[in-house]
């Protein structure tokens, strides 16, 4: 695609290109899986991508692994942790189409020091009116049906946390969590899960559903560029700061800045 044109006398003109705001986030798709690669390595994190791997990386400290398979089935995303004094193995895998900005909730919260707070898994859910039943297994329901999170359990012992969402198509992307996951990592996905936010997704690349709401963008690239740098920076400029006492700096929220908006459906 041609994004540049030359302007009379004023050199290189760039030309807006179109993209749209997803709603809800649970079924934008994918995405770019580079939204997490990249914050990942300038978080720190070792680049051990290989043929037939299309993404892997390690933490400083060698206990997590993240990989991304989209090429044998089922795919997707791949979460392993390995035991420590403080903490036991643990596991999570995400399918291919659970939206980026939903897997970078845990992958993010991997690279940044744990909160002193007591976690709650449901708290982000329940703020944004999701609705949540009792029973064998305690499950939370996004307010238009299309997604959910469940604390599954089927006999002592044998527990784990399962997200998925679904379309009049039928079900589009599921998650599971084993039991031994950090409490913070998976509320960290609960709130990426919650977040009302639309995402951009370029044009073509909107899944078809009639649950699903969109509207136009005109972007320019340098736009583009710019969301993406302020993500990679403040990945840097934290990992810098987590040695430093009482200072993190928040990653920058994209898209503030988008060109005009069309409302489509």
């Amino acid at each position: 695609m041609k994004k540049q044109k030359q302007g009379s006398g004023r050199g290189p003109v760039e030309q807006a290109v179109q993209y749209y705001l997803v709603r809800p986030r649970h079924l934008a798709g994918g995405g770019d899986p580079r939204y997490i690669s990249e914050f990942l390595r300038a978080s720190g994190w070792k680049d051990q991508s290989k043929t037939g791997v299309r993404l892997a990386f390690e933490s400083p400290d060698r206990t997590v692994r993240v990989t991304y398979d989209p090429f044998n089935r089922p795919g997707g995303w791949t979460i392993q942790a390995k035991a420590t004094p403080q903490q036991e193995a643990w596991q999570a895998t995400l399918s291919s189409h659970v939206p980026a900005e939903i897997v970078a909730g845990i992958t993010d919260a991997l690279t940044r020091p744990r909160s002193a707070h007591a976690p709650n898994v449901w708290a982000p859910l329940h703020e944004q009116r999701w609705r949540t039943h009792h029973g064998e297994h305690v499950t939370a329901i996004s307010p238009d049906g299309s997604a959910f999170l469940q604390f599954h359990q089927t006999g002592p012992g044998d527990v784990c946390w399962w997200a998925g969402a679904g379309t009049e198509h039928g079900m589009v992307w599921n998650a599971t969590f084993t039991s031994t996951t950090p409490m913070h990592l998976v509320q960290a996905v609960s709130t990426a899960l919650a977040d009302p936010q639309p995402v951009m997704r370029p044009r073509g690349h909107v899944p078809l559903s009639n649950r699903i709401r969109t509207t136009s963008v005109s972007v320019l690239p340098s736009q583009l560029t710019a969301w993406q740098q302020a993500r990679i920076s403040a990945a840097r400029t934290a990992t810098w700061a987590s040695n430093r006492p009482r200072k993190n700096t928040p990653a920058a929220g994209p898209y503030a800045t988008a060109g005009s908006t069309h409302p489509r459906r």
